[in-house]
């Protein structure tokens, strides 16, 4: 199999399965295929297979009539960052006049972390296809100090073969709400829309007591070409949506009513109306919203986790406590956002015994980056605002757990009823300690981390006796897939097994094949690596290797799109040996 060369971050890539393969002696007459399952790869094992992104791995494809065939999965390109097409550069940051930042030299910044993809098609089978995705960060590395982008790409795909091209690129505009902030995955809704997230939202607290030295003011001077604009730090932590017309223009907006925290991505139930979020970052809640109606999230109601642990083994288990937030829509939360600051909505103080003999919580999350405790009291009639512009911190205050470490991405298995959730390091919070205001979450620490399978079920009730309307309400959560560290490391550097999983972060499930995908940004294997773990068999498999450094990222499984089956996949920020291309990942036929 040709290898790429060493040049630059992959912006996506797409495993296409065969839908229909010729393997009699008449090629006219392709098989359908029923089923494909992966013979998995080897670790990389030579300084050229470390530094490149590869694939030696097969799909075993069965065939209606019962034969077999193994077919190689290969590479084919599609762009990269910083390439120029149709007069547009690929990556580019722009302010809010749609034109290019460029650095004192008068070069573009261009990122190197593309992340989130949606690939989708407008008006079925005749209409266009299009990819949008995500720009985590840009080259200097300073959270908010650049504005992060989201791109439109059409694409071009061939009938027969099913290989994707790339034609124009055009940034989506996110003027209205203030730009895009540190996108990371995204997913493609059940009703044809983009579902992206805004990570790492900025502390509010800490931007008030001193903007000047905020990320949010970085950002906001940047994106507004104006050196005296302040920012505002709840415009920023929310789940976007972009809509494609069929003239192929993106409409962006951001759902308010989803609540405020470090979105890694969202998972859409079947009713397309409960959605569930993973939070990223140490010391992060689960959350769960319902909207009002079905294919719309301009308004719902919003619920934070308990976690009641029933095990500390194989990662955790335990059951699942719903305690709700609030019900607001998007308009009337965006209002709030535009009107009040930190103070406005808590009471603060340090000392220990006012707090507890006037009403006050204490409470460590994430929102303050969960080093240190706070003591907070939410002032009279400001409940709302703290429901979905401090949703991590009022969920606290309620008495959600808000323990959890490097929560991923989710996804969902509909035929079982299932969702899987990533956790990239069970550490820090999710391990005892006592010394913290509370501590549901009591796990032995696995810096490999978990993929969790979360159960659900029907006719659940809230904390307060008050029924979830919903039939999809996570009841259990439990350890799936755990990685396993190393006590010392291996020849190669990895501080964790090889052959099992490291620092889950994007999953994506196939309906049609069975498969939980899992790419992993992992820290403790030398080279990140891409799995494709069949729910059935229960084998896990290596499908793909990036670069020493370089975070597998980016996925996208896709059953049917006109005939063809995909999974996208790319990487972002490859380590000490510069770029690669970025390829088509394709079965040979």
């Amino acid at each position: 199999m040709k290898k790429s060369k060493v040049l630059v971050p992959l912006l996506s890539a797409a495993i296409l399965f065969p839908t229909a393969v010729n393997v009699h002696a008449n090629p006219n007459k392709p098989v359908e295929v029923k089923s494909v399952q992966f013979a998995g790869m080897q670790a990389p094992d030579t300084d050229a297979k470390r530094s490149s992104m590869y694939s030696e791995a097969s799909a075993i494809v069965t065939l209606k009539d019962g034969s077999q065939k193994i077919v190689p999965l290969e590479y084919k390109a599609l762009t990269r960052p910083g390439e120029i097409i149709n007069g547009k550069i690929v990556g580019a940051a722009h302010d809010i006049n749609g034109n290019i930042i460029k650095d004192k030299n008068g070069n573009p910044y261009v990122s190197t972390s593309p992340d989130g993809n949606s690939l989708l098609s407008v008006n079925g089978e005749s209409g266009k296809l299009y990819m949008i995705n995500h720009f985590e960060s840009m080259p200097s590395n300073e959270m908010g100090n650049m504005p992060k982008a989201l791109y439109l790409n059409t694409v071009v795909q061939d009938k027969k073969t099913g290989e994707l091209k790339i034609t124009d690129i055009n940034p989506i505009d996110f003027s209205a709400d203030g730009g895009v902030w540190t996108p990371c995955a995204g997913v493609l809704s059940p009703w044809n829309t983009h579902l992206g997230s805004e990570e790492y939202e900025p502390d509010a607290r800490a931007f008030e007591a001193n903007p000047e030295k905020s990320s949010v003011t970085q950002f906001a001077r940047n994106y507004y070409q104006n050196a005296n604009v302040i920012g505002n730090p709840y415009l920023y932590g929310h789940t976007t949506e972009v809509k494609v017309h069929p003239n192929g223009e993106a409409e962006a907006v951001k759902h308010y009513s989803m609540g405020r925290l470090s979105f890694e991505n969202v998972t859409v139930a079947p009713d397309n109306r409960t959605v569930y979020f993973g939070d990223d970052g140490s010391y992060t809640m689960s959350f769960m919203y319902i909207a009002d109606k079905a294919n719309d999230l301009t308004a719902g109601t919003l619920y934070a986790a308990k976690w009641n642990q029933t095990s500390d083994q194989n990662g955790g288990s335990a059951n699942i406590e719903w305690i709700k937030l609030g019900h607001a829509s998007d308009k009337e939360i965006k209002n709030l956002a535009e009107s009040v600051k930190f103070s406005d909505i808590f009471e603060t103080t340090t000392d220990a015994s006012y707090a507890k003999t006037n009403g006050f919580t204490q409470i460590k999350t994430n929102s303050n980056g969960g080093k240190d405790s706070e003591w907070l009291k939410v002032k009279p009639g400001m409940e709302k605002a703290a429901a979905f512009l401090e949703s991590r911190r009022y969920g606290a205050i309620l008495g959600a757990t808000s323990e959890f470490n490097k929560m991923e991405t989710l996804t969902f298995n509909k035929a079982d009823n299932k969702i899987y959730m990533a956790m990239s390091y069970v550490e820090k919070g999710m391990t005892k300690n006592p010394t913290d205001p509370t501590d549901d979450v009591q796990l032995p620490k696995l810096s490999a981390g978990t993929v969790y399978e979360m159960s659900l079920a029907k006719g659940q009730k809230d904390r307060e006796g008050k029924s979830i309307n919903s039939d999809y309400v996570v009841t259990k959560m439990s350890g799936l897939l755990t990685g396993e560290d190393l006590a010392v490391k291996d020849a190669d550097g990895n501080k964790a097994n090889p052959d099992k999983i490291a620092n889950p972060d994007n999953l994506a499930y196939s309906e049609k094949y069975r498969t939980l995908f899992i790419a992993e940004d992992s820290n403790m294997h030398t080279n990140n690596f891409g799995w494709a773990y069949n729910v059935d068999t229960k084998e896990l498999s290596r499908i793909i290797s990036a670069p020493d450094g370089g975070e597998v990222t980016g996925l996208q499984a896709i059953d049917e799109l006109n005939g063809k089956s995909y999974l996208m996949v790319g990487s972002q920020n490859p380590g000490n040996i510069g770029y690669i291309d970025l390829t088509l990942l394709s079965t040979k036929k």
